[in-house]
């Protein structure tokens, strides 16, 4: 009888490992990446998003994006979950640069890597990668074109998104590059989070306090957009330079057709396809670079037909 049941057992055991192991082998087989964007309300993401999937689906395996809308805090409830579920790699855009330390702390614990896309972290230590826009270069690039189209007497009103490291660069950097230029003057920032739907007030209130200026700079093309809709409906835009960032399909016709001045091209499809090759060479075990900056380029009416109207590039 013992032996018969000692026989029973060591069968299922064997079974399991032939078919059990088998099947959660297959269960896992391929892998798969967790994606956090500070908002998908946002053409730029939705292409960045778009490069990754490109690599990752192209080798059979999954992206899972999530969208916490501007919310740090359900940016830090999505990511627990991308860690519970188990997935190899997570993409980071952070809303808040700083107040996502809770969400790197938790994959630190479980073992997950972050790949930091777009905008970078605070606690930089926490993630294994950056891959980014060369933020800062492109407020450089904007206050050249600034200098060059007026040289003197220019008065700036700065439309930020001091919350993303992104943004800060962006601005600062217009600020470094004009600091020892008396004639040109910031005379209004207002934060505007990189929305359309909050650059549209940020631009009245700056209007109806009776501010002169010359120049408006956005720190993305959704800001310059609700910053032209303000200056339209009080008829202020003509005369002006007007900014943004991001070289969407929408603000290079905008260029194209007069009604901006110039956009700094950002490339969200190859930030994703980037950041999507470094997470492979990472899972392959292959040496990775800490920071990776992609370049931007000033699209202005000289140059717009070039970079194709109706994609991103």
């Amino acid at each position: 009888m013992k032996r018969t049941i000692l026989l029973f057992f060591l069968l299922s055991l064997f079974s399991f490992m032939i078919f059990g192991l088998g099947q959660t082998d297959a269960d896992k087989s391929g892998y798969i990446f967790g994606a956090s964007y500070m908002t998908m309300n946002n053409p730029f993401f939705i292409a960045l998003n778009e490069g990754i999937k490109e690599v990752v689906e192209a080798r059979g395996d999954k992206v899972i994006a999530l969208d916490p809308a501007l919310d740090q805090a359900k940016q830090i409830i999505q990511i627990q979950d991308l860690i519970d579920q188990g997935v190899d790699v997570i993409f980071l855009n952070p809303v808040d640069w700083k107040g996502v330390k809770p969400a790197l702390e938790a994959a630190l614990k479980a073992g997950i890597p972050i790949i930091n896309i777009d905008s970078p972290v605070y606690n930089s230590d926490m993630v294994v990668s950056i891959v980014s826009s060369d933020n800062y270069n492109a407020g450089v690039l904007v206050a050249q074109d600034v200098i060059m189209r007026i040289g003197e007497n220019a008065k700036v009103v700065l439309l930020e998104h001091p919350v993303t490291k992104s943004g800060l660069d962006r601005t600062q950097s217009f600020v470094d590059t004009t600091k020892n230029m008396p004639d040109i003057e910031i005379i209004a920032r207002q934060n505007a989070n990189g929305q359309l739907e909050q650059a549209m007030p940020a631009m009245e209130k700056i209007i109806r306090d009776h501010i002169e200026f010359d120049v408006v700079m956005g720190t993305n093309d959704p800001t310059v957009m609700g910053a032209l809709a303000a200056l339209r409906v009080a008829g202020r835009e003509k005369g002006l330079l007007i900014y943004g960032v991001d070289g969407s399909p929408d603000a290079k016709k905008m260029v194209k057709e007069g009604k901006i001045t110039a956009t700094v091209a950002q490339s969200p499809m190859g930030i994703g396809r980037t950041a999507a090759e470094v997470a492979y060479k990472l899972l392959a075990g292959e040496e990775i670079a800490k920071e990776i900056l992609v370049p931007v380029e000033l699209i202005d009416s000289s140059n717009v037909s070039s970079f194709g109207l109706d994609g991103w590039q």
